[in-house]
């Protein structure tokens, strides 16, 4: 894929299917982070599985989220892994939708939603080309997390003007990150912007709750830490 902050929104979904052997893509937000909606389809049958699932509340976008791990259907129709009791349904009335491939958009511990690619024919996605969807899912998801972050950055201007000393504790937070999701610290800091921008507060606050052990990014041992209680800034 080329390099996502040359490629517009809309377009997102199109570079993704030109990486990949399969007939349609979609790129999705959802969760509590950013709204749920769909970013980019590169046809409208794509789009309309978007549609579907964010109706019902159920498909394998919503697992792959929930589970933080690809969920993937070659054969939707003949013998699927798994099934929904109003999506499966629903794709009955979508013939040539045969397998659906869902990948979630993760930073670190944060999920912020998901790229499903659907194909016209049933058969699994090579080992190849899923980790390559992998791959994209990661760009991805940087991607929609920095122009979520930037999109409100004239909302938060004070952030331009932080002294000296509060940008050092930005950086040392960003060393704690780095270690607590085993990121890289480009990442790290961009997990700091975005709980700042879930928050509704400065990168200067939230550096300040994990120097002092309020907030953490490190994953629970038996797999994403829980939502902190809401803090008190």
């Amino acid at each position: 894929m080329d390099d996502l902050t040359r490629v517009d929104d809309t377009d997102l979904a199109g570079s993704v299917l030109a990486s990949l052997p399969v007939t349609g893509v979609s790129v999705s937000t959802m969760g509590e982070l950013l709204r749920t909606e769909t970013v980019s389809a590169s046809d409208p049958t794509a789009a309309r599985l978007d549609e579907l699932q964010f109706d019902l509340g159920e498909g394998p976008c919503w697992d792959a989220v929930a589970e933080r791990r690809p969920v993937l259907e070659g054969s939707l129709r003949l013998s699927p892994r798994r099934t929904w009791p109003a999506f499966s349904r629903a794709l009955l009335d979508h013939e040539g939708v045969e397998a659906l491939f869902a990948f979630p958009l993760l930073l670190g511990p944060l999920a912020l939603g998901a790229m499903d690619l659907w194909c016209d024919r049933p058969g699994e996605l090579p080992d190849a080309s899923a980790r390559r969807a992998s791959a994209l899912a990661d760009d991805l998801s940087r991607h929609l997390l920095r122009r979520a972050v930037r999109d409100v950055a004239d909302d938060q201007a004070e952030e331009v003007r932080v002294d000296k000393y509060s940008r050092r504790r930005v950086h040392q937070a960003t060393g704690m990150v780095l270690a607590q999701a085993d990121v890289s610290a480009e990442d790290a800091e961009l997990l700091l912007q975005g709980r700042a921008f879930a928050e509704g507060v400065s990168m200067t606050d939230i550096a300040d709750a994990v120097l002092e052990g309020r907030v953490s990014f490190a994953a629970a041992p038996d797999g994403p830490r829980p939502d902190e209680p809401e803090q008190e800034w």
